[in-house]
C-alpha cells in the first residue's frame, strides 16, 4: 500500500508470516529505537557533566546517567521478556537532541548561567521524548497484554518524569540568574 509520501507502509494492519501483528510490531520497533536512544545517551552524557557549571545540574545529570544506565538493562530485559534478540534501531530524534545539545555547549561560555540554562533546556527536551516515548510504548504494552513488560517501562517511565521535575527544579531554584548580560 502506498501513501502520498511515495513510500510504503512498514507496519501492515494484518497478522504477519511469523504470527506476530502490526502492533506487536511496532512495539518491537520502538523497543529497539529505545534501546539505542539510551545507549547513545551513557555516551553523551559524561560530556554534558563536564560541560555543567552548577552543582545542583551536575548532580542532576549524573544522576540521569544512573538511571540512563538501569534503564538500558531494562530494555535488555523487556527483549528477553518478548523472547526477542536485543537489537538497536538508531533513533534519529535522539541523536538530533544531542547533537543539539552540543551545540548549545559550543556555543555558550564555559562557567556561565547562559551555559548551564542550555544544558537544562536541552536535558528536558531528551527527558521528554523519553516520556512521550516510554508513555506510548506503555500504553502499547497494556493494549498487547504485556503486564511484565508494562511493569518496566512504567518504573522507567516514573523516573523520566522525576528527572525532568529535578531540571525544572534546577532551573527555578538553584541557577544563580545574576548577571542579565549572560
Amino acid at each position: 500500500m502506498k501513501h502520498e509520501s511515495g513510500t510504503t507502509a512498514k507496519f501492515k494492519t494484518k497478522t504477519l508470516l511469523n504470527g506476530e501483528s502490526s502492533l506487536q510490531e511496532l512495539f518491537l520497533d520502538g523497543i529497539m529505537d529505545l534501546y539505542w536512544a539510551e545507549n547513545h545517551l551513557v555516551k553523551s552524557l559524561p560530556k554534558t557533566i563536564k560541560a555543567a557549571n552548577s552543582s545542583a545540574l551536575i548532580t542532576a545529570i549524573e544522576n540521569h546517567l544512573k538511571e540512563t544506565e538501569q534503564h538500558f538493562v531494562r530494555l535488555e530485559q523487556i527483549f528477553k521478556l518478548m523472547g526477542k534478540e536485543a537489537l538497536e534501531k538508531k533513533c534519529d530524534a535522539m541523536e538530533g537532541l544531542t547533537k543539539e545539545a552540543e551545540e548549545i555547549i559550543g556555543g555558550t561560555e564555559a562557567g556561565t548561567v547562559a551555559r548551564d540554562v542550555g544544558i537544562i533546556l536541552a536535558s528536558q527536551k531528551v527527558e521528554h521524548y523519553e516520556i512521550a516515548s516510554y508513555s506510548g510504548l506503555l500504553q502499547l504494552a497494556f493494549t498487547l497484554g504485556l503486564q511484565e513488560v508494562a511493569s518496566l517501562l512504567e518504573r522507567t517511565l516514573e523516573e523520566e518524569e522525576a528527572a525532568d521535575a529535578l531540571l525544572y527544579e534546577v532551573a527555578e531554584n538553584q541557577i544563580e540568574y545574576t548577571a542579565p548580560e549572560q
